[in-house]
């Protein structure tokens, strides 16, 4: 096969999401389930230079295969480097991408509101659309014992959730759902009226990932990830109490359920594409220049 046949297949690659990897590994949580396979470093703060080259190629090659959303994420806490995300949202500006996420665990913010303030307005201004806040419980307790075990308390969600709005985003939260604390309707039901009451535009819950990629996160994981009956209950409950939107390939299905719009979301798995190129979870976009399309498999490698 000749360059320019492989050229011309690489130029039909359809994504859904186009993931750019922000920060380090640095992080201020002690996730025992992290999907990033790297342990929490507090002190790693050298911020990796952006390939700027790349990045707009990449950001060409999202827009020819049809991406609306940018997800800005990281192997850590992306809020810990805010101007490297005012960074990548200046070259992503041009480009007009309809819906531009930031995930987040958002506890710095949570905890020095003020102090991200600015960073906030300008991410506004610059085309970032919505925060999506990582959670495994409505319940503040909950989220404590698995995030910030050590600390006296958690962050104030809901007061979160308002100073977000009040800027003008959008907020998605996040449930990974285990055994103990997600896996029921009537869990399900808490945490979504939850939602409502605090006007959160859209929610996921994601079953807790069946794979690991720490040795360490494997006991935890075998304990607390749900089983197929318990995700088999969820959808049924949301497919009968709820109305079903859409189904999106590779991600999950879309409810709404009393009013509050929820996806439910496939696990996360080294498994995600397929094989001929089309309806591809993710372009994935890393610091040095890298662009894959899988997470897993460095050979899935573009540039």
């Amino acid at each position: 096969m000749c360059y320019f046949d492989t050229h011309i297949e690489r130029i039909n690659m359809q994504f859904s999401v186009f993931s750019i990897v922000t920060g380090t590994s640095r992080c201020v949580t002690v996730c025992p389930f992290c999907v990033s396979g790297e342990l929490a470093n507090p002190q790693n703060g050298e911020i990796p230079e952006i390939n700027h080259r790349n990045l707009r190629k990449a950001c060409e090659l999202a827009k020819t295969s049809g991406v609306q959303t940018v997800m800005l994420t990281s192997r850590g806490e992306p809020t810990l480097f805010p101007e490297q995300i005012t960074e990548y949202l200046e070259t992503l500006e041009p480009y007009n991408f309809p819906f531009i996420e930031l995930q987040t665990n958002g506890i710095p913010m949570g905890r020095q509101f003020e102090k991200y303030r600015h960073h906030l307005e300008r991410w506004y201004e610059l085309g970032l659309s919505t925060i999506l806040i990582s959670t495994v419980s409505n319940r503040p307790e909950i989220n404590k014992e698995v995030y910030t075990p050590r600390t006296k308390q958690y962050i104030d969600l809901p007061e979160l959730i308002a100073n977000l709005h009040e800027i003008g985003f959008s907020v998605r939260l996040t449930a990974v759902c285990t055994k103990a604390w997600m896996s029921t309707p009537e869990q399900i039901d808490e945490y979504l009226q939850f939602a409502k009451e605090n006007r959160v535009e859209q929610v996921t819950l994601r079953p807790l990932n069946d794979e690991y990629r720490r040795e360490t996160a494997q006991a935890w994981i075998d304990e607390h990830k749900m089983s197929e009956e318990d995700k088999s209950n969820i959808y049924d409950f949301l497919n009968t109490k709820g109305y079903k939107l859409l189904e999106l390939p590779n991600i999950g299905n879309v409810f709404d359920y009393e009013g509050q719009n929820v996806m439910f979301s496939y696990a996360l798995t080294k498994y995600n594409s397929h094989n001929d190129g089309s309806n591809m979870r993710n372009l994935i976009f890393f610091p040095d220049g890298q662009l894959r399309y899988e997470w897993e498999w460095e050979g899935a490698r573009l540039l």
